[in-house]
């Protein structure tokens, strides 16, 4: 666990990553971005039981629809955090979409992007920021 200088105990974001209002993370290397959904944005969602991964080609925009999360609580979009072209979906997500619930921060990334913008990355939120967005 983290503590940062407010005072809240938090899970622990990975600083390497950047993170968005609605959830999502971006992880950075060698010019692809690697998307997921936060430990928050799981615990919010409760026991996901589907995801409908987006289509590989499939051409995103920052903040539209890249696919969707489904959960025993309800359904959820996961949006596009930058914009790019999907180039790989995770596949384990098909036979184990609690993944999201169990290792959302690692084995559970949903898809991965290229051709993306560093302006729109720039953008992002650090662990920090997005800890205390999530923790106000």
């Amino acid at each position: 666990m983290c503590r940062f200088s407010f005072g809240v105990d938090i899970m622990n974001y990975p600083t390497n990553y950047k993170y968005t209002k609605d959830h999502e993370w971006v992880l950075l290397e060698n010019g692809v971005a690697r998307i997921g959904i936060t430990y928050f944005a799981q615990s919010e969602l409760g026991e996901v039981v589907y995801v409908e991964l987006p289509a590989i080609g499939k051409e995103l925009h920052a903040g539209s629809p890249a696919c969707v999360v489904e959960s025993t609580k309800a359904a959820s979009d996961v949006y596009a955090p930058i914009s790019g072209k999907v180039v790989s979906v995770n596949q384990e997500l098909n036979d184990q979409p609690n993944l999201l619930n169990s290792d959302p921060h690692s084995a559970a990334w949903i898809f991965e992007l290229e051709n993306i913008s560093e302006v729109e990355v720039a953008k992002l939120m650090s662990a920090e920021e997005y800890a205390k967005l999530t923790h106000a």
